[in-house]
């Protein structure tokens, strides 16, 4: 067979379409060459890794947030106004907090808003009235980014005034322990500073002889971790 038959034979078995009548052996195979090329460019460009092939890897587990290292929430401090509308009143107070880490978190940031705090505090007044420290739990909810309402509920004991003889400029407290209230309106000026408005009122719910109780209003300044 001639040289130009056997050329144009094996392009058309390599899936080339014919050659110009008269093209070399030479040429025919630069052509092939230069195609394969070409295919391998092709190829390269669009890689076909076994990672590819296998099946998708799932997204990693969700995880709720964690609890701070440390056990310390927050640190308040501020004053109060004893109890205004009582013989207490006219003197003043210098009052402390601090707030402990939530016991737990869940993953939904609106349900943490029920877990409390646990708390403690103390009042001391200034003209030697009736001072009190306190233990319990302070419950804090966002209104905005930076408005936020809060609860407190727990115990107070005190020095005050106990039994049926109460002194002169004393409320009539009745016992200690006594149950202590408090309700608080809070604006964070940064992401660590805050500022609180307080009343707080404590009382025995008629548990014990006499029950005036003290209702002290007041602010506090809070730096948060």
């Amino acid at each position: 067979m001639p040289d130009g038959c056997r050329d144009e034979a094996g392009a058309q078995q390599l899936g080339f379409s014919a050659f110009p009548e008269g093209t070399s052996r030479v040429s025919t195979i630069m052509r092939a060459i230069l195609l394969g090329l070409a295919a391998l460019a092709v190829a390269a460009g669009h890689p076909v890794q076994a990672a590819d092939l296998a099946a998708p890897v799932p997204a990693p587990d969700y995880h709720p947030p964690v609890q701070p290292l440390s056990i310390v929430s927050e640190l308040r401090i501020g004053g109060s106004v004893q109890d205004p509308w009582s013989p207490e009143s006219g003197s003043g107070n210098v009052t402390g907090e601090v707030l402990l880490a939530k016991p737990t978190l869940t993953p939904d940031p609106f349900w943490n808003q029920f877990i409390p705090r646990p708390t403690v505090g103390g009042s001391y007044n200034t003209a030697g009235r009736t001072s009190y420290a306190y233990l319990g739990a302070t419950w804090t909810f966002d209104i905005t980014e930076r408005f936020f309402v809060e609860g407190f509920f727990g115990a107070s004991f005190h020095n005050g005034a106990t039994g049926r003889f109460v002194p002169p400029g004393f409320n009539a407290l009745g016992c200690s322990p006594l149950f202590r209230e408090a309700g608080s309106v809070g604006f964070r000026i940064t992401e660590h500073w805050s500022v609180l408005a307080t009343i707080e009122h404590q009382s025995n719910a008629g548990l014990c002889v006499a029950n005036r109780g003290l209702t002290n209003v007041g602010g506090k300044i809070a730096y948060t971790f």
